[in-house]
């Protein structure tokens, strides 16, 4: 048996993701809303296999998601979440995984900027005022996110 048997099949989703918060110098947050279900959200995604690194999944995320290219402004806050991935989704990940990684980013802008949203994802874009973004969301941890980051805007 050789190592590369050991190596989860690239069909499946790796259980490690980012959250990325986008947010002004006004105080302002980017929601997305994402498509067929309808719910608003900070920007995430899943990790690439094998092996990339959150940061660099953060930007790629970022880019990919709403066509922001930003080299300064990244925070690496170094707290990862723990969540159970819902029962409908559980299918994309190896069998008996129920439990994601979600580590969180944030990316502080100077003023709001065009956002181009990528249909496969989302369907719509808007700017709101932290910390009313909070009600907006529909995850727990993207929720404590955006109060940590009004928090921070105190």
């Amino acid at each position: 048996m050789n190592s590369s048997s050991f190596r989860p099949p690239t069909s499946f989703k790796r259980p490690e993701s980012v959250l990325v918060v986008v947010y002004t110098d006004q105080g302002e947050t980017l929601l997305l809303r994402r498509t067929g279900n309808a719910f608003w959200q900070s920007i995430t995604g899943g990790m690439k296999w094998p092996g990339e690194a959150p940061e660099a999944a953060a930007r790629r995320e970022v880019l990919e998601e709403t066509g922001i290219a930003a080299e300064e402004g990244w925070c690496d806050h170094q707290i990862s979440r723990c969540f159970h991935i819902l029962p409908e989704y559980r299918y994309c990940y190896g069998p008996g995984v129920i439990k994601n990684v979600e580590h969180f980013f944030s990316l502080r802008i100077p003023r709001r900027c065009p956002v181009q949203v990528n249909p496969a994802d989302h369907d719509l874009s808007r700017w709101e005022q932290l910390p009313a973004a909070a009600d907006s969301v529909w995850s727990w941890t993207n929720r404590v996110a955006l109060a940590q980051i009004a928090q921070e805007l105190v």
